[in-house]
């Protein structure tokens, strides 16, 4: 007689034999890991990266307010999803989109406006959507009433400008929610070594880069030279981090600081985040950096120009936003549109040296937000 097999188990695969079965031999009938499941939600949020962690915090209330759903998400870094709180984990591939086609959800929540994210979203079997999906002349479009304010203030510089909220609970309201301080989830990678970093005093990681599209947020060579050196001075160790965009910056900062400031090279994301976990503070522009610096719980100073300060809160109360005394003209855009006037020439080095001092020396949850109103900081 065959087994009995529970298909709707939260473990089971049907392709291959599930975790409790190759590590203990349990089958289906009489198992104690049967975890049956009543429906299917797919989040779509591919990215950018530091965009997937800034999402995570949604898992808290989706597996509270569903505990009995498989949860689904399509991505371009999976390995920034997290498997505790995931059960279908799927990078974007032809074979992975076929697979949603055959699959009937209970709720689909696509929080890209891409527009292939949009067509996917249209085009999938769902009771509820969330989020954006794709309008009939090709364009994007809240899928949802609760969607349209945050599509509205992405077509629309002027209102995104007057937007007072931060981004997860634009994403909490979307789908209903109420944000409540949800923290981000990442599954950490182990501890690891790595050879030649000094870590005998407290150690502050200048997270120089802002990708080579956004290079309207570089702050110059010369100031994270001057900053690592003033770091240095107080009796600090620097560690200077970043991408394959980042290294010929961060060899000139490590060779006009004679080496003092470390710089070990540039990783694949795992050993990124294993990197990051050594720092007790980030100074870092808006970068994947600075998310993974809160999912770390890191204590930061976010230097930021071209976005709305009220997009990023409080940092979970982990840090301080700085920004030029010059008002920034190039609101998100990635290119100065005023080469001789960029704002973070006018961005002290000591306004940023002072910032990290004072968040060193603050305990989480206590730190002073000198965030300028919107009007004041940006114009179009």
């Amino acid at each position: 007689m065959l087994p009995i097999v529970h298909s709707n188990c939260r473990h089971f695969r049907g392709d291959i034999p599930c975790v409790p079965n190759k590590r203990e031999g349990v089958v289906c009938d009489g198992c104690p890991y049967y975890d049956p499941v009543k429906e299917n939600i797919l989040i779509i949020k591919l990215g950018a990266a530091g965009d997937v962690l800034r999402t995570t915090p949604l898992l808290h209330v989706l597996k509270t307010d569903h505990p009995h759903a498989r949860i689904w998400w399509l991505t371009q870094t999976p390995e920034l999803v997290p498997g505790s709180h995931v059960d279908r984990i799927l990078s974007w591939k032809t074979e992975n989109l076929q697979t949603l086609h055959a699959v009937h959800f209970s709720r689909l929540i696509n929080l890209d406006k891409d527009h292939y994210a949009c067509a996917l979203a249209s085009t999938l079997e769902a009771d509820r959507k969330e989020g954006f999906i794709l309008g009939p002349f090709g364009e994007s479009q809240p899928a949802n009433s609760r969607a349209q304010e945050k599509f509205v203030t992405g077509v629309f510089d002027a209102v995104s400008l007057e937007n007072r909220k931060d981004y997860p609970t634009e994403l909490f309201e979307i789908c209903g929610y109420a944000f409540h301080g949800e923290e981000y989830i990442l599954n950490l990678p182990s501890h690891e070594v790595f050879p030649g970093l000094d870590i005998s005093r407290p150690l502050v990681g200048l997270n120089t880069g802002a990708g080579a599209r956004w290079t309207s947020r570089l702050w110059s060579i010369e100031h994270w030279a001057s900053l690592a050196e003033q770091l240095l001075q107080s009796g600090k160790n620097v560690l200077l981090l970043g991408g394959p965009d980042e290294d010929a910056r961060n060899r000139e900062i490590h060779r006009i600081t004679k080496g003092r400031a470390q710089y070990l090279g540039f990783f694949e994301l795992r050993q990124f985040i294993a990197l990051m976990q050594h720092c007790e503070l980030i100074v870092t522009g808006v970068t994947m950096g600075l998310h993974i610096a809160i999912a770390l719980k890191k204590k930061i100073v976010l230097i930021n120009n071209i976005f709305n300060p009220y997009e990023f809160g409080d940092l979970y109360g982990l840090g301080e936003i700085v920004q030029p005394d010059a008002h920034c003209k190039c609101f998100f855009r990635g290119t100065c549109i005023n080469p001789d006037y960029f704002c973070l020439d006018r961005l002290p080095v000591k306004k940023i040296f002072d910032a990290a001092e004072r968040v060193s020396h603050t305990a989480r949850g206590e730190h002073h937000q000198d965030v300028l109103t919107v009007p004041e900081a940006l114009s179009l």
